[in-house]
């Protein structure tokens, strides 16, 4: 009988799992000019859907796999979604038309929430609390060097041969990835933690969820935090290559933000210990929309230098990171039971809410940075509007308030 794996080894399956979706995004970044270019999409606007469909693709089907998941188990979700995930990559390269190509990054991303849903409960079954977070981050900072080295290598693909290259790459990994979950992922949900598959189960399951005032307030941060994350992404390319004139140095410039988003779930780790996860989500959160309102002052006396555009971004990534990881492991934690169908909650939520703030972000880019920087003051504040959901009121307490009691009702 096989060995579980050691506790790195299982972080590391977890930050590969999740990053798999990130792959399908970052590394695309690059090539959207010449597959705008290829399918005659007149919009320069519209290249984004390449993103976006992949991301509504992602977040629409968690609904379902979160009670699938809690009756049959982690693995098989997985298992499939990396399977689907590999056939629809290989399906792209041989589109001929737009509508096809979002049709499979549609699929592809319904893919990719079967893998998202199964290993966030897989965490769940074995963590909780401070220890879910600490797992988190560390998987996090793994996971984000996707979005560090991935335009890079997408923007190396490009030289090598076609857009469509970026495919079988892309299908590559997920076959390195499926065999690595196939043959060292264990199932984590015991049977006799496995919930019934019908109507009052799952019905049981969802309002179990969507009571919890903490869990909904927490919870529903995320589709804010994510959509703060694909305004600056959708942007990217246009914000360094169309207005600072960056051309193929483009992905060293967009490294700025995963890499600080790294240290900040590095460090997210130590900071959570000495203050604990609510006081460092609320305490980041009002320091990062402090700082947008700052840089959208900036914007409206003109496009600052890329120096200071850097500087900004280097200064209020990591308040994101830390909000990201702590505040997912607090809307899990009351719901150990349903994790499964928690986690396709809330993924459902925060993805299909988080991408149609990017897109909006992107439809509305306007040749200057003051949408995207309008934007993140908009999306911190009604971050900081969840939490006070969540806590009753009051931000940086002890969670004492917010459990007693904790339904919404």
């Amino acid at each position: 009988m096989k060995s579980d794996p050691s506790w790195r080894e299982f972080v590391a399956i977890v930050a590969a799992l999740m990053a798999i979706d990130g792959v399908a995004i970052d590394i695309m970044l690059p090539a959207l000019p010449e597959i705008g270019a290829a399918f005659h999409v007149a919009n320069t606007n519209d290249r984004s859907l390449v993103l976006t469909v992949f991301l509504l693709g992602f977040g629409l089907p968690q609904i379902l796999f979160g009670p699938l998941s809690d009756r049959f188990g982690r693995r098989p979700p997985i298992l499939i979604g990396i399977a689907a995930y590999f056939a629809a990559a290989l399906a792209s390269p041989a589109v001929t038309e737009f509508g096809a190509l979002l049709a499979i990054r549609f699929g592809q991303g319904v893919a990719a929430a079967a893998i998202r849903v199964g290993i966030l409960s897989a965490v769940r079954d074995r963590y909780e609390g401070e220890a879910m977070a600490e797992v988190m981050s560390i998987a996090m900072s793994i996971f984000l060097l996707v979005p560090l080295l991935m335009p890079g290598v997408g923007q190396i693909l490009l030289l090598l041969g076609p857009w469509q290259l970026i495919f079988v790459v892309m299908g590559a990994v997920a076959a390195i990835l499926g065999g690595w979950a196939l043959l060292r992922l264990p199932e984590t949900l015991t049977s006799e933690n496995r919930r019934r598959l019908d109507f009052g189960s799952v019905a049981d399951g969802f309002a179990m969820v969507i009571r919890n005032r903490m869990a909904v307030g927490y919870g529903f941060s995320g589709a804010f935090l994510l959509g703060i994350v694909l305004a600056l992404i959708n942007t990217s390319q246009q914000v360094y290559v169309d207005l600072y004139g960056l051309g193929p140095y483009y992905p060293l410039a967009f490294a700025a933000l995963p890499a600080t988003a790294i240290v900040g779930f590095l460090l997210n780790t130590r900071l959570v210990a000495r203050f604990g996860m609510r006081r460092l989500s609320h305490g980041a959160m009002l320091l990062f929309v402090a700082g947008s309102v700052v840089w959208f002052g900036m914007t409206l006396l003109g496009t600052p230098p890329l120096w200071l555009y850097l500087l900004m971004m280097v200064l209020v990534t990591p308040m994101v990171a830390f909000c990201f990881t702590n505040t997912g492991a607090l809307a899990m934690e009351p719901l150990g039971e349903v994790a499964g169908t928690a986690a396709s909650i809330f993924g459902a939520v925060q993805t299909v809410g988080g991408a149609l703030l990017g897109l909006a972000v992107a439809q509305s880019f306007d040749g200057t940075l003051r949408p995207v920087m309008a934007s993140l003051c908009l999306f911190g504040a009604c971050v900081l509007v969840c939490f006070l959901v969540a806590e009753k009121g009051r931000l940086f307490g002890d969670g004492t308030q917010a459990a007693e009691p904790a339904a919404l009702a």
